[in-house]
């Protein structure tokens, strides 16, 4: 009889810890916010997080004004057409390196696995960002987040 109280007692505590852990877990609040852009490695989070939550006419505002720009809908093609992908990546954006006008950014990429029984793997990348009217703008980012047709000049047939 006592071991039965025992053992309740234990189900009992496990199930509060069960509804407390769902609880928990359904009522954070994962949402990031964007920073002030008036640095480069700001308009790199910025322009990270403004892909991954799909708004591409802000993550457009962050493209530099350098010759052979995409237009804001070649820019949204590329998201489409699958040749900008940044799902199953996590980024840390690290410090910047400025040199006059020029930046560039560290970005650790972080790679999810692709299957239970691997572990994900990262490297360290740079996005480069050049000043424009005293703006920090960005001419060239990582694969996941960037389509090296931007900024190439069209071959015509």
């Amino acid at each position: 009889m006592k071991q039965d109280r025992f053992l309740l007692g234990i189900l009992i505590g496990i199930g509060v810890l069960i509804v407390i852990a769902l609880g928990l877990f359904f009522t954070r609040q994962d949402t990031q916010e964007y920073q002030t852009a008036g640095t480069p490695d700001a308009v790199v989070f910025n322009y990270v997080l403004a892909v991954t939550e799909k708004d591409y006419e802000k993550a457009y505002g962050y493209l530099a004004d350098l010759d052979h720009k995409p237009t804001y809908d070649e820019f949204r093609q590329s998201f489409f057409n699958g040749m900008v992908s940044p799902q199953g990546v996590g980024v840390d954006v690290g410090e910047a390196t400025v040199h006059g006008d020029e930046a560039s950014v560290e970005m650790n990429m972080v790679y999810s696995a692709s299957d239970p029984f691997s572990s994900g793997y990262s490297n360290t990348d740079h996005a480069l960002l050049v000043r424009h009217k005293d703006e920090w703008k960005i001419s060239s980012m990582p694969y996941n987040f960037w389509d090296y047709n931007w900024y190439q000049p069209q071959v015509k047939p």
